[in-house]
């Protein structure tokens, strides 16, 4: 019978490493959980900042644009309400 005594005593050897196998696995597993919240984190922030760098760029694209040319602000302003003024005589035109 001291046969089955010590395989017993081994199976139960066996599952008390397992038991302590599984506990440092789940503590890994906790880690690497938290860990790829922190990293899900970091990526959400870096894309906001990349979109308002993109953004800040587009603006800046437009107003190097407007710059570029050789006319002023109250120019471009002026051609713009004229543009609006022709429209208004359009619109009561069509009503007519």
């Amino acid at each position: 019978m001291s046969s089955v005594a010590d395989q017993l005593t081994s199976v139960l050897q066996k599952t008390a490493r397992l038991i302590e196998l599984c506990g440092a696995l789940q503590e890994e597993n906790d880690l690497l959980k938290l860990e790829n919240e922190s990293v899900k984190v970091a990526l959400d922030t870096s894309k906001n900042k990349n979109a308002d760098l993109e953004e800040k760029l587009r603006v800046l694209k437009l107003a190097k644009s407007i710059e570029g040319t050789s006319e002023k602000t109250l120019d471009i302003k002026q051609k713009i309400n004229e543009f609006v003024r022709e429209i208004d005589k359009c619109v009561v035109l069509l009503k007519k």
